[in-house]
């Protein structure tokens, strides 16, 4: 985990409350997709995690939805402010376990991290199926970035209005193995129609590494902390 002073770079709305911001800054502490970061809002106790949807070398691309006040004054912040930013935090996913032909499952706020996933794995040799799922046509957000890694994408709405009608499930197609990252019960669907894979859990957290205990989910294996422990999950060890 490292404190990192980063600079905005842009902040730009991707859909009507989906907003993608970049900055500029130390990112050494980011090995691995599936992380995330913990943000310092001016003003606002707790910090706001944030998935981590792409990075390099001093840029971080971070992908928010609008639910609250905190990430409403996200939204206002503009290039040239800095925020303070914990970075690192959480295990990522296992890029040593996952096979030759995965699936990879993002719903709403859970495609963000899964764009990084499917960068590394490309470059790993590894070409995933993206299977993305959204209410309607209007929340559809990253799509031609994913096309662009070279990945087929699949993309479901619930209400039939873009793609495929219904959920990731339905468009998942004959893929044993599971990358996952979304609402609990796409995650819980997901589970019940895959063999194995890797799960990433969302859950309130209060410091966001492992110091506090209020993010603890019971698994197979025990109480874990979704921050520290997590939040990515093998299928394995996972308790519903």
């Amino acid at each position: 985990m490292k404190d990192v002073e980063f600079k905005i770079l842009t902040n730009e709305a991707l859909t009507a409350d989906i907003f993608k911001m970049t900055l500029d800054g130390d990112t050494s502490d980011i090995t691995r997709p599936g992380q995330f970061v913990d943000i310092k809002i001016p003003g606002r106790f707790l910090r706001r995690p944030i998935s981590v949807c792409d990075w390099s070398e001093n840029r971080l691309t971070l992908i928010y939805k609008v639910v609250g006040e905190g990430t409403e004054d996200m939204s206002y912040m503009e290039p040239g402010d800095y925020i303070n930013v914990l970075t690192g935090l959480g295990n990522g996913y296992d890029l040593r376990k996952i096979p030759k032909n995965p699936v990879i499952a993002g719903g709403g706020v859970g495609v963000p991290p899964m764009y990084a996933l499917a960068k590394c794995l490309k470059q790993m040799g590894i070409t995933p199926y993206v299977a993305l799922g959204f209410n309607t046509k209007s929340d559809v957000f990253y799509e031609a970035e994913f096309k662009a890694l070279g990945v087929p994408v699949n993309i479901a709405t619930v209400d039939g209005s873009y793609g495929a009608k219904g959920f990731v499930t339905d468009i998942i197609g004959d893929h044993d193995y599971a990358l996952c990252c979304g609402p609990e019960p796409m995650l819980k669907a997901v589970y019940s129609v895959v063999k194995d894979g890797q799960f990433s859990f969302e859950s309130r957290m209060g410091c966001g590494f492992g110091a506090c205990m209020g993010c603890s989910k019971k698994t197979k294996n025990g109480y874990k902390r979704v921050c520290k422990d997590g939040p990515i999950f093998m299928m394995e060890e996972i308790a519903w």
